[in-house]
């Protein structure tokens, strides 16, 4: 093993996970200066849109920045249409059936379903719809795939598996394509890791198990198909697709219940 390229890739990651989870955060402060109780007196949807503007205006500037003094391109554009259409399609299919799966094993073992966090209103209910469709998918896309998978593979590379040699279970990951990338495994860890919320005086960290590891398994699909596509706009898609499904089957599911 060479240990100095190790190091280096060791803090490169370590770097880019500050950078990747450290910006939301700041976003998180510039978004906590306003108040928006006139406009969503429920907290339902104007501090994270204002946050994830934030984020995504943060990494956007610095993206273009390093465009302008470097070969590095990070996705803009349409890409390769065909391979992200494909991807797209797939994803949309799988994950119907995830959630329609999923929530019968929830009602099969609970009893109940997982409904809308906010009081059913219209004001509510269009404000995150609005949020999930076109600020969610763009603004995490833009930086856990497009910044993070590009940046890393800078001094990141190889492959967790090939589908060349997976022999009996190259069926089983076809979504992943050819491979699954160092990077993309990296980029979709830390992704898990934000949504993770920490408080540092004192020290401490509450997260639901399961939606850290659907974010992680999720950041995998997404990556595969920015890596495949050389696009960050189908993943992007994706991403507020999956979102958007999630929030208006808990909205209906309030209405049913309550």
């Amino acid at each position: 093993m060479n240990l100095p390229k190790f190091f280096k890739q060791v803090l490169w990651v370590v770097c880019l996970t500050v950078l990747l989870l450290g910006v939301p955060r700041v976003a998180g402060s510039f978004a906590d200066v306003f108040d928006y109780s006139g406009i969503d007196p429920d907290g339902a949807f104007m501090w994270i849109s204002v946050h994830h503007i934030a984020q995504a205006v943060i990494f956007l500037i610095l993206m273009l920045v390093i465009s302008k003094m470097s070969a590095i391109r990070f996705g803009f554009g349409w890409g390769d249409r065909q391979e992200g259409l494909k991807y797209l399609r797939l994803f949309m299919l799988i994950y119907i059936g995830y959630v329609v799966v999923h929530r019968l094993i929830v009602l099969l073992l609970t009893g109940s379903l997982p409904v809308f966090w906010h009081p059913l209103t219209a004001r509510n209910i269009i404000g995150q719809l609005s949020f999930q469709l076109l600020l969610s998918g763009p603004s995490e896309e833009l930086i856990f795939r497009a910044f993070a998978i590009t940046m890393l593979a800078l001094l990141v590379n190889g492959v967790v598996f090939s589908n060349k040699e997976a022999g009996a279970g190259k069926v089983a990951f076809s979504m992943f394509g050819n491979e699954l990338s160092v990077a993309n495994l990296i980029a979709a860890v830390i992704f898990g890791l934000a949504h993770v919320r920490f408080t540092f005086a004192p020290f401490s960290a509450s997260f639901d198990t399961g939606q850290v590891i659907v974010a992680v398994i999720l950041g995998l699909f997404y990556g595969v198909c920015y890596e495949r596509s050389k696009s960050m706009l189908y993943p992007m898609i994706m991403h507020s697709f999956s979102n958007v499904v999630v929030v208006s089957v808990s909205i209906v599911t309030g209405f049913l219940i309550g």
